[in-house]
């Protein structure tokens, strides 16, 4: 019998000897969830709980913003789509029209936080302000008691949930019907994490993320309707006193079943629900929203 036969059996024997015998009752298969960004680290860790409870069950995570993720639940290529915003109604419709009949669900709260530069004077603005700023009608940070500096805006870009969440409640103003638009200088970023970088270099800038990327390297704004800013944190969003506070969704197509179904299920128990506020992110609890999922 030659070397090269020997290592042959060898390594047969040895893959063999490896091959794990699966229970036929444990479940087992493939999920794969698309789309915000804002959810993408909150779900992976989730998935990562999740596949030490059902470790023959993969869960695959990929961003790309709601947009995405939500059109990879229209064209069937996702089992469980995450947005930071709610379907529209043309998406429904569209959905309908692909045979899909999207399923909401309520995962968690954000409050959406305006960030500054720490060298940047300014702690508070309203609503209204912004609203200001993110159309141009401001354009130096010394019209709001700050440095004579011209105001740098950042946004998320077009596909982002939290993009058309803002463009919507600040630069529209929560009107229905408006045709505002952010400024045409908005330089648009392609994650959170790029516009933290932005205005950690840049003293002029100011953009907007979820609540879970705020960083100490930034200074995160007070915002106000009116005279009262409040920042954003847990309890200031779960109290609904945050002013830019939001759901944040899954979808699936139809009641989810199988493995999805267990992946959902998981996501709203406690386990699953702990993995969003270490995040940084309000779990549901017992709130009106977690009884909407019922």
């Amino acid at each position: 019998m030659n070397a090269r036969l020997i290592l042959i059996i060898i390594l047969t024997t040895g893959f063999a000897g490896c091959k794990e015998t699966v229970d036929p009752n444990e479940p087992t298969g493939f999920i794969q969830v698309k789309g915000s960004d804002t959810i993408v680290n909150a779900a992976q860790m989730v998935s990562e709980e999740f596949m030490k409870d059902y470790p023959h069950v993969f869960v695959a995570i990929t961003g790309g913003g709601s947009g995405v993720g939500i059109a990879s639940l229209i064209n069937g290529t996702c089992d469980v789509a995450t947005a930071s915003r709610e379907m529209k109604q043309k998406e429904i419709d569209i959905a309908n029209q692909h045979g899909v009949a999207p399923r909401e669900f309520t995962v968690a709260y954000d409050g959406v936080a305006l960030i500054v530069n720490e060298q940047n004077p300014i702690d508070r603005l309203t609503i209204e302000e912004l609203h200001r700023i993110f159309t141009g009608k401001t354009t130096n940070w010394k019209d709001l008691g700050g440095k004579d500096l011209e105001i740098v805006t950042l946004s998320r870009e077009v596909s982002s949930g939290t993009h058309i969440y803002f463009k919507e409640e600040v630069v529209q103003l929560g009107k229905k019907g408006s045709t505002e638009e952010f400024y045409r200088k908005t330089l648009l970023l392609t994650s959170s994490q790029a516009i933290v970088e932005e205005v950690v270099a840049n003293e002029a800038a100011i953009g907007y993320l979820g609540m879970g990327y705020v960083s100490e390297r930034t200074k995160a704004l007070f915002v106000a309707n009116d005279d009262v800013g409040y920042p954003p944190n847990v309890d200031n969003v779960q109290q609904k006193k945050y002013p830019l506070s939001r759901p944040l969704y899954f979808y699936t197509n139809g009641e989810p079943n199988g493995v999805t179904k267990l992946f959902i299920d998981f996501t709203l128990s406690p386990k699953g629900q702990m993995q969003f506020s270490e995040t940084g992110f309000v779990p549901i609890g017992d709130t009106d929203i977690a009884k909407e999922n019922q």
